[in-house]
C-alpha cells in the first residue's frame, strides 16, 4: 500500500503557502469581497489561495487533477487534489479567526474516490490537523512537532457533546425535528461551525457534529482526519466518506444513534 508521505508533505507546502496568502488579507480594511450565483461570498483572499495551491500544485503533481471550489475541476486520472481555499468565509470576512485552508488528495478506488491525504490549516487559530490513510491523524505545528489524535470514548448521548452550524438547513430538509429531539437528549451543544466540530471530534473534545448540505471540498479532508483518529465520517444516509452532500461525524460510539435522530420523521 502507497504510504502518502510524500503527498502529506506536500499538503503542508502548500498550507504553508496558503497560510501567508489568507493571514495577509485577514482583517484588510480594503479586502474585495464579492457575492457568487450561489449567494454565498467569495473574497480575493479565497481566489488567491487557490490559485496559488493550484500552482504549486501543478510544478509539484502535474499528473494530478484538481478540483477546487472556487475553479472547478482541472485534469483528470485517478488522483485528485480536492481544495476549499477558505473554510468559513463568512468568517473569514467578518474578522473573525475560525476559517481553514482544506487540502485533501483522493485516489480513485473500486468503491469510487476516497481521501487519502487530508489536512486543515487554521492560521488565525494557530492550529493545524493532518491526516494520512493508515497513519493515524496528527495535531502540531509541522509534521516533526505534533501530537497524534483520538476520538473520545464517550458512548452515551446524555454524556456527549454536540456541534453544528446553523438550524436553516435542518429546517428545509424537513429534518429539524428529528435535530432538536437530539440537542434534547445530549450533555451539550454549541454551534461552532464548518472545520472546526470535525477537528474537535477529531481531537476528542467533541463527540457528534452534522451538517445537512455540504460540497466535496468541505468534507474530503475532514472525512480522513476523523477516521485515522478513529472515528466515524459518513453522510446523513449513512455511507462512509465525503460524497453524500451532507456529514455526519461522531467517535463511532454513538454513531447510529445520531444518524437515528436526524432521520427521523424524514
Amino acid at each position: 500500500m502507497p504510504d502518502y508521505l510524500d503527498d502529506l508533505r506536500l499538503a503542508h507546502v502548500l498550507a504553508d503557502a496558503a497560510d501567508a496568502a489568507t493571514m495577509d488579507r485577514f482583517k484588510a480594511l480594503d479586502l474585495k469581497v464579492e457575492t457568487k450565483p450561489d449567494m454565498t461570498p467569495v473574497s480575493e483572499a479565497d481566489k488567491a489561495a487557490e490559485e496559488l495551491i493550484r500552482g504549486h500544485l501543478q510544478r509539484a503533481r502535474p499528473r494530478d487533477a484538481v478540483l477546487g471550489e472556487e475553479y472547478g475541476v482541472e485534469g483528470t486520472g485517478p488522483r485528485r487534489w480536492v481544495v476549499d481555499p477558505i473554510d468559513g468565509t463568512k468568517n473569514y470576512v467578518r474578522g473573525v479567526p475560525v476559517w481553514a485552508t482544506l487540502i485533501a488528495l483522493m485516489e480513485a478506488g473500486p468503491g469510487g474516490y476516497e481521501p487519502v491525504v487530508g489536512l486543515v490549516s487554521a492560521p488565525a487559530l494557530g492550529r493545524r490537523w493532518w491526516a494520512a490513510k493508515g497513519h493515524g491523524a496528527f495535531t502540531g505545528r509541522s509534521l516533526t512537532s505534533a501530537s497524534r489524535l483520538h476520538v473520545s470514548q464517550v458512548s452515551t448521548l446524555s454524556d456527549a457533546s454536540f456541534a453544528y452550524s446553523s438550524l436553516s438547513g435542518w429546517e428545509e430538509q424537513g429534518r429539524l425535528d428529528g435535530f432538536l429531539d437530539l440537542t434534547r437528549e445530549v450533555w451539550r451543544t454549541r454551534a461552532y461551525g464548518d472545520f472546526w466540530p470535525y477537528m474537535m471530534v477529531a481531537e476528542g473534545s467533541v463527540d457528534l457534529c452534522a451538517e445537512p448540505e455540504l460540497s466535496l471540498w468541505d468534507m474530503a479532508a475532514n472525512a480522513i482526519i476523523v477516521t485515522e483518529a478513529g472515528g466515524s465520517f459518513t453522510g446523513l444516509d449513512g455511507r462512509p466518506g465525503p460524497h453524500s452532500g451532507n456529514a455526519a461525524a461522531s467517535n463511532g460510539l454513538l454513531h447510529d444513534e445520531l444518524l437515528g435522530y436526524l432521520n427521523q420523521r424524514y
